[in-house]
């Protein structure tokens, strides 16, 4: 069954003066997608993000939304986006219910008292709808804002660095957040974020790019997974260990050690038979845990541009 793209980059640069900040990019999010945005600041992520919603023409190429290019279409395609870019901005002295009737009013939300109440009920806070905003934590104001993207019935939201600033708490409750409105809801999410670890916790799929150019796109799991790693084994008994390995091909893969644990540089196929030969030596192994994380990913791709 053919997958619906939602956004598609073919080619775009944007240029200011000397500076390209987007260059050549082309990427792909499709319907359903939590789809991660990354790259070290001055990558180009806003700018992108940016073009996106028609705040700023790309130099060059040709996006398109829902199928149809942006150029042209406009208005019949952003009317089908939620956007929090950056921080959410709010009339602190009116109420959270007060901030998304204005807000709501402007999008053209239909059933607006009921869809407000909805939307806050989503992100935990109908309990809170009469409170000032100016009461709230910053992580409740992020909620409010990813409320305030919910109200038209999106097809597409994208949250710009929407756990920046917040406690791990908070960043774990927009985590859980992000996740209902896709599994529940059904709606594609673009997600930019320099938090790595989050990412790769709720991402399906992922850009990585740098300069402005992209580096790598795929699913998040297989990015991860291709190459050599670095894995742990948890041995019963490291010295007999060493002194097996010493003696075989599997030394050179040998890169570190701690307590109980060898660390070795292996691609997936080495870690089946590196098992193998442990077993068959009499080494007992607890437990194998690959430690390659995205933030190794994204550091080693990133400093090779």
């Amino acid at each position: 069954m053919r997958t619906e793209t939602y956004i598609s980059f073919d080619k775009v640069t944007k240029v200011y003066g000397k500076l390209k900040a987007v260059d050549e990019l082309s990427f792909n999010v499709t319907k359903g997608d939590i789809y991660g945005f990354l790259g070290p600041n001055g990558a180009g992520k806003s700018t992108s993000i940016r073009m996106i919603m028609s705040l700023i023409k790309p130099t060059s190429g040709k996006i398109m939304l829902f199928g149809k290019e942006l150029a042209y279409n406009r208005y019949q395609t952003l009317n089908r986006i939620g956007a929090l870019i950056e921080k959410p901005d709010f009339y602190k002295y009116l109420s959270a219910r007060k901030n998304l009737e204005i807000l709501g009013s402007l999008s053209n939300a239909v059933n607006l008292n009921y869809k407000i109440d909805e939307v806050l009920d989503w992100v935990g806070l109908l309990s809170r709808a009469e409170s000032k905003v100016k009461t709230f934590s910053q992580g409740m104001k992020q909620r409010l804002g990813i409320a305030q993207c919910l109200l038209h019935n999106p097809d597409l939201i994208i949250l710009d660095e929407p756990a920046n600033g917040l406690d791990p708490q908070g960043v774990k409750e927009i985590r859980v957040l992000i996740k209902q409105i896709n599994e529940e809801k059904g709606i594609t999410v673009l997600i930019s974020s320099h938090i790595l670890n989050e990412i790769e916790q709720i991402a399906n799929r992922m850009i990585i790019f740098n300069k402005g150019k992209c580096v790598v796109e795929g699913e998040v799991q297989k990015l991860l997974n291709s190459g050599e790693l670095n894995v742990s084994f948890y041995v019963d008994d490291k010295e007999k260990a060493k002194n097996s390995l010493s003696w075989s091909e599997w030394h050179k893969k040998l890169i570190n050690e701690d307590n109980g644990c060898l660390v070795f540089s292996l691609v997936n196929a080495e870690i089946i038979e590196l098992n193998k030969f442990l077993i068959q030596n009499g080494i007992g192994v607890f437990a194998i845990k690959p430690l390659r994380s995205l933030e190794d990913y994204f550091i080693k791709l990133t400093s090779d541009v």
